[in-house]
């Protein structure tokens, strides 16, 4: 691990410069890296995905823990520095790539290396990284929603997104993202964290979140993709009524047709916000919708 002042050196050897519009904020906190590690609990057999690795500090931590170590990182100049501090290191490979294709999906690139990797090591896919402020909610979506699935993520993220991560029906933070994470495992804030930890300081507070995949929860969820737009477009009307709601939703939702019906067979009142439901509700509403 590297402290701030090594992280300095490296990129000033480089000529290269901290990129706040790529949310490059290196954490710079040592005692808080141990504790991102020690949460996450890697095992030997497991794969780790690393999405912004900077100068490679967690991720040589990471590959003493892991069996492999898929590093990402967009900014050229930070990958050659990453790539020049872990020659030595068998088990990590650092891409140089956006981890998202066109800002929505995980890149195929990142998803082929993943799949390589764990064609070697037996254990869990886990996500554990300081992750860009402007990426963190959509890696975190599609590797809740898959098809390449996360079985655990530690992470660090602005406080608000851990926030939306865990919030709970009714809150003002409650949305899409509360509800994918509550119906297929379970998240908790770990610690918040305060711009100092961090170079440059953010301007904001950060949080520490892990999550852990539940399969007995993800089971209940027939077809991930479809629960997860109905979700959104419900949740993309959430100062509406459900039942207005659902005439919105129809076009979008073709196998199910009759909500009203629907919302009766699971005892929920239509003229709720979608906000008011609860991952529970939604996974019921969805199981309706495909015995209608």
């Amino acid at each position: 691990m590297q402290t701030k002042q090594q992280i300095q050196q490296l990129l000033a050897e480089a000529g290269a410069f901290p990129n706040r519009r790529l949310g490059q904020h290196f954490l710079i906190d040592l005692n808080l890296m141990r504790l991102l590690i020690e949460t996450a609990q890697i095992e030997a057999s497991d794969v780790v995905l690393e999405v912004g690795c900077g100068t490679g500090s967690l991720t040589e931590a990471l590959a003493q823990q892991a069996g492999k170590v898929i590093a990402v990182e967009l900014d050229r100049m930070l990958c050659t520095i990453a790539k020049k501090q872990l020659a030595k290191t068998e088990n990590v490979e650092i891409i140089n790539t956006d981890v998202l294709e066109k800002k929505r999906t995980l890149s195929s690139t990142v998803t082929r290396a993943i799949e390589l990797a764990r064609q070697e090591c037996t254990g869990r896919l886990l996500l554990v990284a300081n992750l860009p402020y402007n990426v963190a909610s959509p890696v975190i979506l599609n590797l809740v929603t898959g098809p390449t699935a996360a079985d655990a993520a530690c992470v660090t993220v602005q406080r608000q997104v851990a926030e939306r991560m865990t919030a709970a029906p009714g809150s003002s933070e409650y949305g899409t993202l509360s509800i994918l994470l509550a119906a297929t495992g379970d998240a908790k804030i770990i610690r918040v964290l305060k711009p100092a930890v961090f170079w440059p300081k953010p301007q904001v507070d950060s949080a520490m979140v892990r999550f852990v995949r539940q399969n007995e929860k993800v089971s209940r969820i027939q077809d991930m993709k479809l629960f997860s737009r109905t979700v959104s477009l419900f949740m993309g009307h959430r100062r509406k009524m459900l039942k207005a709601c659902a005439r919105l939703a129809h076009p979008k939702t073709g196998h199910v047709a009759n909500w009203p019906a629907i919302f009766e067979r699971c005892s929920i009142d239509p003229t709720q916000r979608p906000q008011q439901l609860s991952a529970e509700d939604y996974i019921a509403l969805d199981a309706a919708g495909r015995a209608e």
